[in-house]
């Protein structure tokens, strides 16, 4: 069990690490004054593809709890985090979304009926702490907007974590990532197109880089990160962690940035953080 465990472990931390990606790839590939839009073209043809191999609908019975899901997994949570991605440095942008663990766990008290351990709070610290040294190491851009928009976006993203562990019963975790992603593009398509409009020009480095986040940074993320909230819990929350380490591996390989002491250090906690849990866990 516990090989298996630390196995399934492995599998989901995956799709956090797919999403360290996002940010560069968003930044360097795609319009960053249309965040909205792209999260809806991100999430679409994601939901539409795994939709071919689930070749199935969502049942009546469950079509609104599968929404909210959407709602709060793909909808605002992709929406809210590409607003702050293109307003705030990506570093801030991790960093707020690193306090979804924390929320994780205050939210799974009133809603799961679990009051969260010393031990589960403190593995959340450590890592925010980590990822704060890792990202915080220049001076910060305060934009109001993208900070909210950042908090929200961990604030949706733990609530859509909670409730799917309450909910995850209702399908195979294929079947929920495809309805999950189709429904959540459907919701902010026409916000995307009402709000921003199309963008004036694109390019063929724009459509690579929309297909590497739909096909990796979504559909196999997505599939991987929902099948280990629904198999391990919520607790598994911890791995988003990856996801700034991601970052600023990337940052360093193809930006070429330098890893400082601080940083090195905030690596350091950021993975302690991960391997407690897992041990824990397992």
């Amino acid at each position: 069990m516990a090989d298996r465990n630390a196995g399934r472990f492995i599998g989901t931390a995956i799709g956090p690490m797919l999403w360290g990606t996002t940010y560069i790839v968003f930044a360097q590939t795609l319009p960053t004054d249309h965040p909205i839009l792209i999260s809806a073209l991100r999430a679409l043809p994601a939901g539409l593809l795994m939709l071919l191999l689930v070749r199935r609908l969502p049942p009546l019975r469950i079509l609104l709890p599968v929404t909210v899901l959407a709602l709060t997994n793909i909808g605002l949570f992709f929406a809210l985090l590409l607003i702050s991605a293109a307003r705030l440095p990506g570093g801030i942008t991790a960093t707020l979304a690193a306090c979804q663990p924390l929320l994780v766990a205050l939210l799974a008290w009133p809603l799961l009926g679990r009051r969260p351990g010393m031990g589960q709070i403190g593995l959340a610290a450590l890592g925010m702490a980590g990822v704060g040294l890792m990202v915080l190491n220049g001076g910060l851009a305060f934009d109001l907007i993208g900070v909210l928009a950042g908090g929200g976006a961990a604030l949706s993203m733990a609530l859509g974590i909670v409730l799917m562990e309450h909910w995850r019963d209702l399908a195979p975790p294929v079947q929920m990532t495809a309805w999950q992603l189709l429904i959540g593009g459907i919701l902010i398509l026409p916000l995307a197109l009402l709000v921003e409009g199309l963008p004036l020009h694109w390019e063929t480095r724009n459509t690579l880089g929309l297909g590497y986040l739909v096909l990796f940074a979504t559909a196999l993320s997505y599939w991987l990160w929902v099948g280990g909230v629904q198999r391990l819990g919520s607790r598994v929350s911890v791995l988003a962690f990856l996801s700034p380490v991601v970052a600023l591996a990337i940052g360093i390989g193809v930006m070429e940035e330098t890893l400082n002491a601080q940083q090195a250090l905030g690596v350091a906690m950021v993975f302690l953080s991960i391997g407690l849990s897992v041990r824990k866990r397992a």
